[in-house]
């Protein structure tokens, strides 16, 4: 096998197709051949100038054999980033490299083993992310329709350790940034409290937990999400305390399966990503497999919604108790009231009215991850008849009952 760094060489040769192949793959930077080559063309998410950016210009200097560039970019990293581990082990290989030839990443006697096998992940996924360029023509497959309220919609992709921030234009969801995470111990689909699993699901912020209000573990904040939402407690999944947070003082970032179920990021990527957040408001949707389509099939689906949810309206406001009922599936339930229980309670309520209005605005649409069967449906409800006036914000999970059958709601209260 050919070393992984061997600068003793006359030609100062770091990374040859062969090493790619061999001693990198899966263990590195798992790129094909020829993959890490340092033309600009293929690094399209560079544009940014921050610690990863640098860091990712290192490995494609390595790759080049550019060593003393490689080494003067970490070094500066370090400056700025002291606690950037990854950096350390970087600078470290390459100092290395000067007196012996390295066959692996963190080729270092004494060295822990899990430690270094830590630190390759996320290389990995850092460098992963910057070979595969965010789909700019396409939207996420979960942003359906965003309320005029809320200015940036969040999206976790545990699976590659990214999340991804949309900005709200006149309702569509526009790319903004990106950043490097760190999930669950035990990877995603949370189920019971202590399993170290991040949840997947559309969750919305419910706090801001300032720095000094927290331990320095949590970095320089926290965003409490609303884990165990509705779904989440009707198939029975617990827990509690999944918050999106920074990193203690002493460290940059995390490996990419290190927390016991929560989504982190460095603190200065929290910070930025803080400032967008509004709480009560910014869906933070967690996903084990990001998934985008082209703007109009999103449409699709997001006007057939609208206008299932304007005949719920009218159907309502008109007074037509059945064709209201018919919006709701047999498996409908409030929490504490089952469809029949609801039915009874609706009809006893219209009895009372001699007339309703039923106003609907700021309405946001999330499809659920993993599902094409399941969206929460967000809006302002105003609500007037002869005996009671209200506003409120409510939420509804609209479900297919069949694939070919209509859009039922099957959960409904107060947001």
């Amino acid at each position: 096998m050919k070393p992984l760094f061997n600068l003793a060489s006359p030609k100062r040769s770091l990374l040859t197709t062969a090493t790619i192949t061999t001693a990198v793959v899966g263990a590195f930077w798992l790129a094909p051949p020829g993959a890490l080559a340092s033309d600009a063309s293929i690094l399209p998410e560079l544009a940014v100038t921050g610690p990863e950016t640098i860091l990712v210009k290192t490995l494609h200097e390595i790759a080049d054999s550019r060593m003393d560039s490689a080494l003067s970019g970490i070094e500066q990293l370090l400056k700025t980033n002291p606690n950037f581990r990854l950096a350390h082990l970087i600078k470290g290989d390459l100092l290395l490299a000067r007196a012996r030839p390295i066959n692996n990443m963190g080729d270092t006697a004494g060295a822990a083993q899990q430690h270094i096998a830590d630190l390759r992940e996320e290389a990995q996924a850092r460098m992963r992310h910057h070979q595969e360029a965010v789909p700019r023509n396409m939207t996420p497959k979960y942003l359906l329709r965003m309320q005029p309220e809320q200015k940036y919609a969040i999206i976790a992709d545990t699976r590659k350790s990214r999340l991804y921030m949309y900005r709200n234009v006149g309702g569509e969801a526009r790319y903004f940034a990106d950043y490097y995470i760190s999930s669950g111990k035990n990877g995603s689909q949370k189920l019971k409290e202590g399993d170290k699993k991040t949840p997947v699901g559309v969750y919305f912020i419910t706090a801001n937990l300032p720095r000094e209000k927290l331990t320095d573990f949590y970095g320089s904040g926290a965003f409490p999400i609303n884990y165990p939402n509705e779904w989440d407690k009707r198939h029975g999944r617990n827990g509690f305390g999944i918050w999106l947070h920074g990193t203690p003082s002493n460290t940059y970032s995390r490996p990419p399966r290190a927390s016991d179920g929560c989504v982190v990021l460095a603190n200065q990527d929290l910070d930025a990503v803080g400032a967008t957040l509004q709480v009560g408001i910014t869906p933070v949707i967690i996903s084990d497999d990001m998934e985008w389509v082209k703007p109009g099939d999103a449409a699709i689906l997001r006007d057939k919604l609208t206008q299932q949810l304007e005949r719920w309206r009218h159907d309502w406001e008109s007074g037509n108790i059945d064709a209201y009922i018919g919006h709701y599936g047999r498996d409908f339930s409030t929490g504490s009231h089952n469809l029949a229980e609801w039915t009874k309670h609706k009809r006893q309520v219209k009895a009372a009215k001699s007339w309703i209005k039923v106003g609907v605005s700021n309405i946001g649409m999330f499809l659920y991850p993993g599902r094409d069967d399941l969206v929460v449906v967000n809006f302002d409800q105003e609500y007037s008849s002869n005996n009671l006036s209200n506003k409120m914000k409510k939420r509804q999970y609209w479900m297919k009952e069949n694939k070919k059958g209509p859009w039922k709601i099957i959960y409904e209260s107060a947001a």
